[in-house]
């Protein structure tokens, strides 16, 4: 499917916003609720970010991404990730071929939409091959640089509960996520509609909505929009309100945080109110906007100290006082 060809920016803008409540209508037909989680998911893909689902098992994290993949017409590949995983058995490696030459065996790594199953079971060393994946869209094997296809998405999965044999993510790879998505328990109402829908026969089927060349032209699209000259200054002051000891940082902070957000936290907080903004049929972000998708931005980026988890403040919390 070519490129779509719209006469302006603003039909362009309308068609995204069409596109999202086809996308969260057809996921709608697997997914029950989760509609927050959904909506935020569909922001990262268009802001093409990569995602962090934090739920404990059974909540449909795994069938979320897949079915997402579905609909999104992409190319997915599951990786599992266990304590023995090599970095070799994701990013793919160099081996010898009938004409006693050296060639290159891509790995899972190389698909649109990659799900990261319980990314934090696997050590460090593994963690790390995913960093340059993730940065700059590509791997390096033996010194040649090998590009990984368009659009690219890393979609992890993490429980939050076990702790025994888990390696926890750094700040280098969790700062790669543009979200950290958490995932709670549904409803009563939507708890039966699961079960009911889940043990019988029937299965649901999902139509495929965009192509990945429509993916790569709304991407494109995010970038263009324009953002006001304070809302710049709003993005960047809130992320520097996070930095303990500095002169911005609120009282709150010193007290709580012991490590604020970076710089790619204001960039991802303009890159979601864009697409946050254009998902809703609006042209230009507006603060509301950036609040829309803050939590999610920042909760992965400031690190509580002793005196937090002693009182139970936890990152919402303090994101909640400074917005």
């Amino acid at each position: 499917m070519a490129s779509p060809n719209f006469k302006s920016d603003v039909e362009a803008v309308d068609a995204l916003a069409q596109s999202y409540q086809k996308l969260k209508a057809e996921i709608g037909k697997v997914i029950v609720g989760q509609d927050e989680v959904v909506r935020t998911v569909i922001i990262s893909l268009f802001s093409n970010g990569h995602s962090l689902l934090v739920g404990v098992p059974g909540l449909a994290k795994t069938l979320l991404v897949s079915t997402i993949s579905e609909v999104l017409d992409l190319n997915f590949k599951r990786i599992q990730f266990t304590p023995d995983l090599m970095p070799s058995d994701i990013t793919g490696s160099e081996i010898l071929a009938d004409n006693r030459q050296f060639k290159f065996n891509p790995g899972p790594l190389f698909a649109n939409i990659v799900l990261a199953d319980e990314i934090n079971r696997t050590p460090p060393k593994t963690q790390a091959a995913l960093l340059e994946a993730m940065q700059e869209r590509s791997v390096t094997i033996s010194g040649t640089r090998h590009l990984l296809p368009k659009p690219f998405f890393v979609l992890a999965t993490q429980n939050p509960i076990e702790q025994e044999g888990t390696y926890p993510l750094p700040e280098a790879q969790l700062d790669r996520f543009m979200f950290n998505i958490p995932l709670d328990y549904p409803t009563y109402e939507e708890e039966i509609a699961v079960v009911k829908g889940t043990t019988g026969l029937g299965k649901n089927s999902v139509n495929h909505i965009l192509s990945g060349e429509e993916i790569l032209y709304y991407q494109d699209l995010v970038r263009k929009i324009p953002v006001s000259d304070n809302l710049l200054e709003y993005a960047v002051g809130l992320v520097s309100k996070t930095r303990p000891g500095t002169d911005r940082a609120s009282a709150n902070v010193n007290e709580y945080i012991s490590w604020g957000a970076g710089p790619r936290a204001s960039q991802y907080l303009i890159l979601g109110a864009k697409t946050h903004a254009a998902i809703n049929g609006k042209y230009s972000p507006d603060i509301e906007d950036i609040k829309a998708i803050a939590k999610y931005v920042l909760r992965h980026r400031i690190v509580r100290n002793y005196k937090a988890e002693a009182e139970g403040i936890t990152e919402e919390n303090v994101i909640e006082a400074l917005l």
